[in-house]
C-alpha cells in the first residue's frame, strides 16, 4: 500500500483513505460546505430573531427557538465533522469521535422532540382554541422544551453508553470512527426518535386537516359570526391556521428528509456504522436542519422583517427589541 493512500502515513494501523475522483471531490465540498454554511447562517438568525423580538416571544415561537438551536448544533458540529472526514479520515481523535456521535444522536432527538410539541402545539390551537391560552401557558411550554432535551441527553447516553466507557473500542484500523449498534439498541431508536414521533405527528396533523377543512366548509355555507356567537361556537383564528399550515410543511419536510435514512437502517443487514460524508441518507436528515429557516423565509413575514432589523444592524439600537415585528 503507498503512504498517500494511508490516512496517517506514519502509523501501520492507519486506515486507508477514500480514493474519489478530483473533480468530483472539489464540488462535492464545495456543495456541502455552503449547505453547511447556510444551515449556521439561518438558524442563527432564527435565534436571534425569537431572542431579542419581545413580539415574537410566544409558546409556539418558544419551540421553533429550540428546533433552531437543535439544527444550529446540526450546522456548527455535524456538518463539518462530515466533511472533515470526506476522504474516509478521521483526524480528530477517539474523544471528539464520541463527541460527534453523542452530538449527532443529541441533536437529532431533540428535532424529533420539538417536531412533536409542535404537532401538539398546533392541535390544541385549532381543535381546541377556547381553552389553548390556559392549556399553552410559557412555563408549560418551557418545562417541555427541558424535557425534551434532557430526554434526548438521556438516550444519547444510553445509545453511546459502551463508547462512553471505552472510546474507540470498535475502530478496526487508527484513523476510524465507528460504533456498533445491536438489534435491541436499534429498535429502541427507530422506535424512539423515528416510528413514535411518526405516528403521533401523523394522528395530530389528521385530526388538524379535518378540523380545517369543516372551517372551509363553514366560510362557503357563509355561517355569519352572529350564527357562530349563537351556537357558542369558538374557531380558531386565520393566523392559527396559516401557522398550522407552514409548520405542517416544516413536519412534513421533516418527514420525507428522515424517512430514507431510517428506511435504510430498518434495511441494513449490517449493525456497524460509521461516520462518513459518502451516506446520502445521513446528509439528507442533516439537510432538514437547513430546510427549516428557509421554510420560514418564505412562509413567515416577521421572520423577513426581523432579518431585515439584524442585516441592517436596527437591533443595535435602544428599545429595538420593542420593534413591531409582527
Amino acid at each position: 500500500m503507498e503512504e498517500d493512500e494511508l490516512c496517517f502515513p506514519q502509523v501501520n494501523t492507519s486506515c486507508r483513505k477514500t480514493s474519489r475522483p478530483h473533480l468530483e471531490a472539489t464540488v462535492t465540498l464545495s456543495v456541502l460546505s455552503c449547505i453547511t454554511l447556510l444551515t449556521m447562517v439561518l438558524n442563527l438568525l432564527v435565534i436571534t430573531s425569537i431572542s431579542h423580538f419581545r413580539q415574537l416571544h410566544t409558546t409556539t415561537n418558544f419551540i421553533l427557538l429550540s428546533l433552531a438551536v437543535a439544527d444550529f448544533l446540526v450546522g456548527i458540529v455535524l456538518m463539518p465533522a462530515e466533511i472533515i472526514i470526506y476522504r474516509g479520515c478521521w483526524i480528530l481523535g477517539d474523544i471528539m469521535c464520541v463527541v460527534y456521535y453523542f452530538s449527532a444522536f443529541f441533536a437529532v432527538s431533540a428535532s424529533v422532540g420539538n417536531m412533536v410539541l409542535i404537532s401538539v402545539d398546533r392541535y390544541i390551537a385549532i381543535c381546541d382554541p377556547m381553552f389553548y391560552s390556559t392549556k399553552v401557558t410559557v412555563k408549560r411550554v418551557q418545562l417541555c422544551i427541558c424535557l425534551c432535551w434532557l430526554s434526548s441527553a438521556v438516550h444519547s447516553s444510553w445509545m453511546l453508553r459502551d463508547l462512553l466507557k471505552q472510546p474507540g473500542r470498535y475502530n478496526s484500523c487508527y484513523g476510524e470512527c465507528v460504533i456498533v449498534v445491536n438489534y435491541i439498541e436499534g429498535a429502541v431508536d427507530l422506535v424512539v426518535t423515528f416510528l413514535g414521533p411518526f405516528l403521533v405527528i401523523i394522528i395530530l396533523y389528521m385530526r388538524v386537516f379535518v378540523v380545517a377543512v369543516s372551517q372551509a366548509r363553514a366560510l362557503r355555507s357563509r355561517i355569519t359570526a352572529d350564527t357562530l356567537q349563537r351556537s357558542n361556537t369558538v374557531t380558531p383564528k386565520k393566523s392559527e391556521m396559516k401557522a398550522a399550515r407552514t409548520l405542517g410543511i416544516v413536519v412534513v419536510a421533516f418527514i420525507v428528509c428522515n424517512c430514507p435514512y431510517y428506511c435504510f437502517t430498518v434495511a441494513a443487514e449490517n449493525n456497524l456504522v460509521g461516520a462518513s460524508s459518502g451516506n446520502i441518507e445521513l446528509w439528507l436528515v442533516y439537510f432538514n436542519s437547513c430546510l427549516n429557516p428557509v421554510i420560514y423565509v418564505f412562509f413567515y413575514p416577521w421572520f423577513r422583517k426581523a432579518i431585515k432589523h439584524i442585516v441592517t444592524l436596527k437591533i443595535l439600537k435602544p428599545g429595538s427589541s420593542e420593534a413591531n415585528i409582527v
